[in-house]
């Protein structure tokens, strides 16, 4: 398909701040286009076209204050034929425009109508919108502890398409905690998107029209169940490397891959130490040597090269598979302490980070067993299900506004799926896994071990969690500050779009019918 690319060629591009369109007493104002352009993502690549906002990928970073709204005007100004292949036997999605976006902020407190429910897409310039389309401005109030957001497309049924072709940016909101805590900073604070890609000969992007054991009655283009590309990028560049000063450095990585999971580890003595996860900062640091990473999961690590002048050090996936020689995706970048220090590092990393009140102190208004089930559709494809319920189902969590709920995720699939929750950041309680054979047999859940606490670096406050096969996780979360429909889903967004999403309603109790 392609010939091998050598690594660590290119440098890590930085990714560009935006700059406001205005600052009024009601917070800071963006706009931002979706524009098709082409861009090198390897030397010896020619270049690929891309969907971007703002003609980049990463498309630009927003930086936010805690309390200070953002109001952000997200443009569709795509063409109206898709970069890729579009399975429209889905969701009646043969009966919709071929191009339609609409911008998730993954991880903001917002009200529904901001979110980007997906069905509240658009096409360019607003000429045909979605069923649930309201407003053509966002607006993100912040009200919530700073962390490492990400801002991606969300359109009912081709979310796997959008993203893979570009439409994913980083948003970081600040708070005064954090600030007080010195930190490295400016140079020494670097923003990290992992994703994944498969490149043609010719730089094109490649993604399968069908899954590689496809019937002969199967659809065409038909929904993969799954895909991992062959190229693991970095900001937009394959393998790209870095150079630093021996001195601590503040990485905020994300994982924006569709379905690819990685374990990161550094091929040296040097340790991460882990201090933020989805939702900010942790209680403590965590020092630890691989960290699993899952799709739209976000970690914040400083490491240190003070001891390692001279090294290269790789960042290596301990997931990407040794035993096939042609797999790279073992490796995903590549770090130089090349650099002379230029002054005196007096940042810290203090054991101490934040303080993060349980929430299972707060009243449970009730606990909820949801199930993740696996099935097939009229063409023998793979069909996964939250709680055996397709999208369009009726609404079956309806949890009080302001209220603490449990949430237990029974995974009877034999792989995992990182969960995602809008609107709420949530509390993991534990893990505890069952007999799935017994299971798949009569239904029963029988327990094989008891509860396990969650990994010391996944107790903070988090949007998404793992929730492995065979295993029941349950996670604790007050549904606050707003009422309205929202949405739970699988974050592999091959899963997402077929048929892994539910909505949810958060109900008001003060409001009547008519005003809801």
């Amino acid at each position: 398909m392609r010939r091998k690319l050598e690594k660590f060629v290119d440098p890590l591009p930085n990714i560009p701040l935006l700059k406001p369109d205005k600052k009024t007493k009601d917070g800071v104002h963006y706009e931002m286009t979706m524009e098709q352009f082409k861009r090198k993502i390897h030397r010896d690549l020619p270049a690929t076209t891309l969907w971007g906002y703002n003609g980049q990928f990463p498309g630009p970073i927003i930086e936010a204050n805690r309390d200070e709204p953002v109001h952000v005007t997200w443009l569709n100004q795509l063409p109206n034929k898709h970069l890729l292949p579009v399975d429209v036997s889905i969701h009646g999605l043969d009966q919709l425009p071929t191009v339609r976006t609409v911008v998730h902020l993954h991880g903001i407190e917002t009200k529904a109508d901001s979110d980007g429910h997906p069905e509240a897409w658009y096409t360019n310039n607003f000429q045909k919108t979605g069923p649930v389309f309201s407003r053509k401005t966002f607006t993100y109030p912040n009200h919530q502890r700073g962390s490492l957001l990400w801002y991606h497309d969300h359109a009912m049924g081709i979310t796997r398409l959008n993203v893979y072709a570009g439409l994913a940016g980083m948003y970081i909101l600040r708070d005064e905690q954090e600030k007080s805590l010195n930190l490295p900073t400016g140079d020494y604070e670097i923003p990290l998107m992992i994703t994944d890609r498969s490149f043609n000969a010719d730089g094109s992007l490649f993604y399968p029209s069908q899954p590689d054991d496809a019937a002969e009655n199967l659809p065409n283009p038909s929904i993969l169940p799954a895909f991992n590309g062959d190229t693991i990028l970095v900001n937009g560049k394959a393998w790209p490397y870095l150079e630093v000063e021996p001195r601590k450095y503040r990485f905020r990585m994300l994982n924006a891959s569709n379905t690819r999971s990685y374990q990161l580890q550094l091929d040296s003595n040097i340790t991460f130490q882990q201090i933020g996860s989805d939702g900010g900062l942790l209680r403590k640091t965590v020092e630890i040597e691989k960290i699993g990473f899952q799709p739209a999961e976000r970690i914040d690590v400083i490491i240190d090269f003070s001891k390692a002048a001279g090294q290269s050090i790789a960042l290596k996936n301990d997931l990407g598979p040794d035993a096939d020689p042609n797999d790279d995706t073992g490796d995903i970048m590549q770090f130089r302490v090349t650099k002379s220090l230029k002054n005196k590092d007096r940042s810290s990393l203090p054991q101490a980070l934040s303080v993060i009140p349980s929430l299972k102190q707060n009243h449970i208004a009730g606990i909820r067993y949801l199930k993740l089930v696996g099935s097939a559709d009229e063409f023998d494809r793979p069909l996964l299900l939250l709680d055996n319920k397709h999208w369009h189902d009726p609404i079956t969590e309806n949890p009080r506004l302001g209220t603490t709920e449990i949430w237990a995720l029974t995974n009877t699939t034999n792989f995992s799926h990182p969960i995602h929750i809008h609107l709420v950041q949530f509390q993991v309680l534990e893990h505890q896994p069952f007999d799935l054979e017994q299971y798949n047999r009569d239904g029963k859940i029988i327990f094989t071990g008891p509860p396990v606490a969650p990994a010391a670096n996944q107790r903070g406050w988090k949007d998404t969690i793992e929730v492995s096969a065979a295993t029941i996780t349950r996670v604790i979360a007050k549904f606050a500050p707003y009422s309205g429909e929202f949405v739970w889903h699988c974050h592999i967004l091959e899963h997402e779009d077929y048929d892994m999403m539910r909505p949810y309603m958060v109900v008001d109790d003060s409001k009547t019918e008519d005003e809801s």
